[in-house]
């Protein structure tokens, strides 16, 4: 897929992450759980990125991707000025059940349950086939370094590293999804890197 070395991060835990709410193109800001978690992770990440001045960082324009991108900034030495903005990496969108509680949602519609990638029957979601355009848009993209840091979000993060890794629809959908550790991916392979 690519030579490139690329460490994936998710933003810190939000307001509406705790609230159980549902994000996807709209924005909360990190709590105080969030921002430990982005210096926690941003900590262990300076263990890795020893040269930052040798790496390019990219992050999700969305606000708590930002706000996290941020503070790794400030853990790992990295100028927050040459932060990229990637529209690619925006998270999914979830159409109208964004900002919606997740256990409303599947207590209105049981059948979710038993579905791994549920996220994807909000009316009016972006489609799976959208977000795997951009992503692949993006690990395709020549003018990307070899040496990159990513700050992205859950479904997007996932969908990243099921395409990097080829990994198939059903299990793409079935990879966790944390916020206090962070994913190494390198000769298409992908390796965790827990944090807390």
């Amino acid at each position: 897929m690519t030579s490139k070395t690329i460490y994936l991060l998710r933003h810190g835990q939000t307001q509406f992450n705790a609230e159980l709410r549902l994000q996807g193109h709209c924005n909360s800001p990190l709590t105080e759980l969030g921002e430990l978690q982005a210096k926690t992770v941003g900590y262990v990440l300076s263990e890795y990125v020893q040269e930052p001045q040798d790496w390019a960082f990219y992050v999700s324009p969305l606000g708590r991707a930002v706000q996290t991108a941020e503070i790794i900034c400030q853990q790992i030495g990295f100028p927050v000025e040459r932060l990229q903005q990637d529209e690619r990496l925006k998270e999914l969108g979830l159409g109208d059940w964004e900002q919606q509680r997740v256990p409303e949602i599947k207590q209105n519609q049981p059948e979710l349950n038993a579905l791994a990638d549920w996220y994807t029957y909000a009316p009016n979601a972006e489609t799976f086939a959208s977000i795997s355009e951009r992503i692949q848009d993006w690990l395709q993209d020549p003018t990307v370094p070899e040496r990159v840091i990513i700050v992205s979000h859950a479904l997007s993060g996932a969908v990243f590293r099921g395409i990097y890794a080829n990994l198939d629809y059903q299990a793409l959908w079935s990879q966790e999804m944390p916020q206090d550790a962070f994913f190494k991916l390198e000769d298409g392979k992908v390796t965790k890197i827990q944090c807390l």
